[in-house]
C-alpha cells in the first residue's frame, strides 16, 4: 500500500516546529528517524494531514554535559549514539541497552528521541530511561515542562505529549563512575523486541546499595520501574542480599499477559531468572550453595 496524501514540511528552528504543531491541532506527525513511522504509513495505519521533519533543526542531534547530568538530543541516529563517548563515558547502561536495539541497519536511521517518546513497551530505550530516572523535555508554544520518565509513559504507545508538544531533549542524571550495570534480555531473535528484558544500575558504597534504578520492558503495558524492589535494596549490605529474593520483588511490580509470542507466566518466570542471575553477576554475589 501507499501513504495517505500528506503535507511535508521541514522546519529548521524549535519556533517553527511547535508551531506548526499548533496550528494544525493534533493533525501533524513528527518525523525524525521514521524507522516505526513509515510502515504505519504505508499501512494506512497512520495517517497525518502535515508530517512534520525535525532533522534539520540545529543541535537536534547532538549530545551535552548539562549540570547534573548528560542531555541527549532527540534526532540523534542510534549508530551515532552508540559511538559518542560522553555517552560512553557518562551512561554505559545507556550504551549497553542501546547495543540490543534493532539492527544494525535501523539503527542508522533509528533515533533516540523517536524510541523514547514512542513508548514501546518491549523496547530498550524508554525502559532505560525510566530505570536511570531520566527526564524528557516537552515544548510548545506554551512554553517548555520537563516530564519524569516514570510519569511520562501513561498505557500503551500513550505517554504524556500533548498534540502540540514536541520532545526537544532527554535530560538523564549523573550517577557515580564505577556504577554497577544491570541489563539483560530475552527475544526470540537478536534485534527483536524483548520477551522479557530488565535494565538499570546500583551504586555500592562500603559494601552497602547506596542507590539503585532499575526497570523492565516486555513485563506490562508500558516500561515499569521496580519501584518496591528499589526500596528494598537501599541501604542493605551486600553480604545480607539474596538474589533469588529479591527477584521475587522485582516481578511484583510487574503486569505481563500472554499474547502469541509467550505466556504471562514465562514472563514472570524468566524475569524471575535472569534478574536473579543478573543481579548475582553484576554485584559479584555467590551462587546458593
Amino acid at each position: 500500500m501507499k501513504p495517505a496524501p500528506f503535507d511535508y514540511i521541514a522546519p529548521r528552528t524549535i519556533e517553527e516546529a511547535v508551531r506548526i504543531l499548533d496550528e494544525v491541532g493534533g493533525g501533524a506527525t513528527v518525523i525524525a528517524g521514521g524507522q516505526t513511522l513509515m510502515p504505519l504509513l504505508n499501512l494506512r495505519m497512520s495517517q497525518p494531514f502535515i508530517l512534520v521533519d525535525i532533522n534539520k533543526i540545529e543541535g537536534f542531534a547532538g549530545v551535552s554535559r548539562v549540570e547534573g547530568g548528560t542531555r541527549i538530543g532527540p534526532a540523534i541516529r542510534q549508530a551515532d549514539a552508540l559511538k559518542d563517548a560522553t555517552l560512553a563515558r557518562h551512561l554505559p547502561v545507556f550504551v549497553k541497552a542501546l547495543s540490543h536495539v534493532g539492527h544494525h541497519q535501523t539503527r542508522n536511521r533509528g533515533t533516540i528521541g523517536g524510541s523514547v517518546a514512542l513508548g514501546e513497551p518491549a523496547a530498550e530505550m524508554p525502559a532505560t530511561a525510566v530505570a536511570l530516572g531520566a527526564t524528557i523535555e516537552l515544548t510548545s508554544v506554551r512554553g517548555t515542562r520537563m516530564v519524569p520518565a516514570r510519569e511520562f509513559y501513561i498505557g500503551p504507545y500513550m505517554t504524556a505529549i500533548e498534540p502540540d508538544e514536541l520532545v526537544t531533549g532527554i535530560v538523564y542524571p549523573d550517577w557515580p563512575e564505577g556504577h554497577q550495570v544491570l541489563f539483560r534480555e530475552v527475544a526470540q531473535r537478536p534485534g527483536d523486541f524483548a520477551l522479557v528484558g530488565m535494565v538499570g544500575a546500583a551504586v555500592i558504597e562500603n559494601d552497602k546499595v547506596a542507590r539503585a534504578g532499575l526497570a523492565w520492558f516486555g513485563m506490562g503495558p508500558t516500561p515499569i520501574a521496580m519501584t518496591q524492589l528499589e526500596g528494598a535494596l537501599i541501604g542493605k549490605s551486600l553480604d545480607s542480599l539474596d538474589p533469588d529474593a529479591l527477584a521475587v520483588t522485582a516481578v511484583a511490580d510487574t503486569a505481563p499477559f500472554d499474547d502469541h509470542h509467550a505466556s504471562a507466566e514465562y514472563r514472570r518466570t524468566v524475569g524471575r531468572r535472569i534478574f536473579a542471575k543478573t543481579f548475582r553477576e553484576a554485584l559479584s554475589l555467590r551462587e546458593p550453595a
